[in-house]
């Protein structure tokens, strides 16, 4: 598999980088600056991951069923079938993922296939070698997204900061410095997107996450995953012990507020970016805070702390709020859910699939 990276990396280079700034336009003269955005063709990469579903889902609300594909290595549940297109990509395989591209009119690319934080941290030769992490992958999708005039978003993430950078709170710009291969892999994407954006005009936009709290996936190996098992754990056996300290605060997000963030960010004609990586922000608990929130509504709920040494030392150096003023000055941003209202939605929503799979509920 490395050897096939290497080579596809290096017919990328020998295509894309040949190309001058000249020869590259993203747009005809004879149409207007901004692509149009009316009714955009989305393709989505890695899309059965923990965000991909959903952001198919909104945004097929509003741009129709057909104009939206999801895709993955892995073959979806039937449910997912059933939503709508649905395509197996393998992100390199160049000749296929550009028959897609051109055959389905594709103008927005999003590329979410990644491997989380601490899954990362105990496979570090597994994420430096992988396709799907963005310091292998992205040009190859960078060179796509030139070549047929594609937006293109890669995600970031609070990872992408480091110990050395402003905790309280983080800005956009500022030392990153990331301990974690995940967060230096994030900050290779965030760099690489904005020199192709500045050398060729690539329409590359990022958005650095926080933690995302979700009821539709299970946790998937992230340090800020706790936020979502505890609410299992809080319907389930009425205990949740904790890997992380109970006063560990982190920056989190509902995950219907990221979707909103992605798409009103993909939506933003590129005249109102004044960068290319955006910081955005909810809202930043401590496990105790939202243990505490979680207990007015399941009082009896019991949390235990056995910190877990890689999470806690990841979380550790992680900022513990995200300063996302310019998002909210450039194209609007405005989250919609705070503490109380997240943890009202989660309890709902897992009640919710609990009762509905016939399985009992505390």
């Amino acid at each position: 598999m490395l050897s096939g990276v290497r080579s596809l990396c290096k017919g990328w280079s020998a295509r894309g980088m040949s190309l001058s700034p000249r020869q590259i336009n993203r747009w005809p003269s004879y149409e207007s600056s901004e692509p149009p955005t009316d009714c955009p063709r989305v393709l989505i990469t890695g899309g059965l991951g923990q965000l991909g579903v959903g952001l198919a889902q909104m945004l097929r609300k509003q741009y129709g069923k057909e104009n939206v594909i999801l895709s993955d290595i892995r073959r979806p549940p039937t449910e997912v079938y059933n939503m709508g297109p649905f395509v197996y990509a393998d992100v390199l395989d160049y000749k296929n993922l550009r028959e897609l591209v051109v055959n389905n009119r594709i103008t927005w690319l999003v590329h979410y296939s990644a491997l989380l934080s601490a899954i990362g941290e105990a496979n570090v030769a597994l994420v430096s070698t992988i396709p799907d992490v963005p310091h292998s992958v992205l040009p190859l999708l960078s060179h796509l997204a030139l070549e047929n005039c594609l937006r293109l978003f890669v995600p970031s993430t609070i990872g992408a900061f480091g110990p050395s950078s402003p905790r309280d709170p983080a800005p956009d710009l500022c030392i990153q410095r990331p301990r974690t291969i995940y967060g230096v892999s994030k900050v290779h994407a965030e760099l690489m997107g904005e020199y192709l954006h500045h050398k060729y005009g690539l329409d590359f936009r990022c958005l650095r996450y926080p933690g995302v709290v979700s009821a539709h996936t299970k946790p998937g190996g992230g340090t800020t995953d706790y936020a979502v098992q505890i609410f299992h754990d809080a319907l389930s056996s009425g205990h949740h012990e904790c890997y992380l300290r109970s006063n560990t605060r982190l920056p989190m997000m509902h995950i219907s507020d990221c979707h909103r963030a992605t798409i009103e960010f993909m939506q933003a004609p590129e005249s109102q970016l004044s960068l290319r990586t955006y910081n955005i922000a909810a809202m930043s608990f401590t496990p105790e805070e939202v243990a505490e929130e979680i207990r007015k509504h399941l009082p009896y709920l019991r949390v235990t702390y056995n910190p877990d040494t890689i999470r806690q030392t990841i979380a550790d150096s992680w900022p513990v709020r995200f300063d996302d003023s310019n998002a909210r000055q450039d194209w609007g941003w405005k989250p919609a859910y705070g503490l109380s209202e997240l943890v009202t939605d989660m309890l709902a929503s897992i009640r919710e699939k609990k009762n509905n799979a016939g399985l009992p509920v505390s």
